[in-house]
């Protein structure tokens, strides 16, 4: 019915007889975060807020009940892969954004992660709720130096606040096939009471034919600065440059269980993949720190640069697992909005990174390559 944590079996698939309740502590969370000296550390710091690390904590736990606890993987986004190749910024892009990687005659080394949704990492490829997809993309700007972009192929967010996004999980979470008895469900009522959050579930999010005709978005705004120390806030689009191209229900349910995966990797065996950069312009008025908010398709998009990636990584299980993506920028060029998400996913994401990493040490689990 819907593709966005609320489809068929998403709950279904993993029963919550069989999770296994085992979370850390913010002690703990805390200890093994900031307890390491890497270059994380210092870039992508865990928030001060004591607020904010408890509200990420509750996020991926409420992950982990919907998902099932998946050591090694994400809590969200888990399937997915990596494939690198380089970044050449547009000729005006300079004028948007003093960024190093937006400078005239540069090259930057990109990894990028393509990914299903759902914390299911042997989700199908052909199942409605791997829906919407993700491309995260970190620029190698020096050593252990980089910036990124996170998005995802449905332009926008169902909740503006983390608090209300966990409110959503929460119902999810309570909305069991065993709970469909009852009417309305713990969902049902989430969503009539908060429309954009129902609009953004009943967005149209077809499967794709593959990651390279796919377009993702930016899920929060981004304030550019150039040289001249003029702002302007915009987000992010990744626009393929082979075209959007999707699936009827009908032919994505006849393809294979991993046949997106398989294409990519045949794909970038065969010739390079490009995506172009985009960025969308606020205008004057515009709402720049709530997610939920569309701005007019008539705003301007001028184009940042193109991504062109050649090769899939070798180690890909193990660099997945060690690779943390940033939703905030930190860098110079490139401001973060006060859209309250962005803290809180930052922390979402170094938390279960960091536990996604101890699963290397003393587990006997096999971790696949999904």
């Amino acid at each position: 019915m819907y593709s966005f944590l609320f489809g068929k079996n998403v709950i279904g698939d993993t029963p919550r007889s069989k999770l296994v309740c085992e979370y850390f502590s913010l002690s703990v969370i805390r200890e093994v975060v900031q307890g390491e000296g890497k270059a994380d550390n210092r870039t992508m710091p865990l928030p001060n807020d004591e607020r904010v690390v408890a509200l990420a904590d509750e996020l991926v736990k409420q992950f982990d009940t919907i998902f099932g606890l998946h050591p090694g993987f994400r809590p969200a986004h888990a399937k997915g892969m990596l494939v690198t190749g380089a970044f050449t910024p547009a000729a005006g892009a300079s004028e948007i954004s003093r960024a190093p990687h937006f400078a005239n005659g540069t090259t930057t080394p990109v990894t990028v992660r393509f990914s299903n949704s759902t914390g299911i990492p042997v989700i199908p490829d052909n199942d409605a709720n791997a829906n919407p997809r993700g491309m995260a993309v970190r620029f190698h700007l020096g050593e252990r130096v980089h910036t990124d972009i996170v998005s995802h192929s449905a332009d926008g967010f169902p909740t503006r606040t983390g608090q209300e996004f966990l409110e959503f999980l929460r119902a999810l979470a309570a909305s069991s096939d065993g709970a469909k008895g009852s009417a309305p469900t713990p969902i049902e009522e989430y969503l009539g009471a908060h429309p954009k959050a129902l609009a953004f579930v009943q967005m149209p999010k077809p499967t794709p034919v593959s990651f390279a005709r796919e377009a993702y978005f930016g899920v929060t705004a981004m304030r550019f600065v150039n040289q001249a120390g003029a702002g302007i806030f915009g987000r992010y689009r990744i626009v393929p440059e082979a075209g959007v191209e999707a699936l009827e229900d009908s032919a994505a349910a006849k393809r294979s269980a991993n046949f997106l995966f398989d294409e990519l990797a045949e794909r970038v065996g065969r010739g390079a993949i490009e995506f172009r950069v985009m960025a969308q312009l606020a205008g004057e008025g515009d709402v720049v720190d709530d997610a939920t908010v569309h701005w007019p398709e008539s705003r301007a998009v001028v184009e940042l640069g193109k991504i062109t990636l050649r090769t899939a990584v070798a180690s890909d299980a193990e660099e997945q697992r060690h690779i943390i993506f940033d939703p905030i920028p930190r860098v110079d060029g490139i401001e973060a909005s006060a859209d309250p998400l962005l803290e809180l996913r930052a922390a979402v994401y170094l938390i279960s990174g960091r536990r996604r990493r101890g699963a290397e040490v003393g587990r006997s689990a096999k971790i696949g390559t999904a």
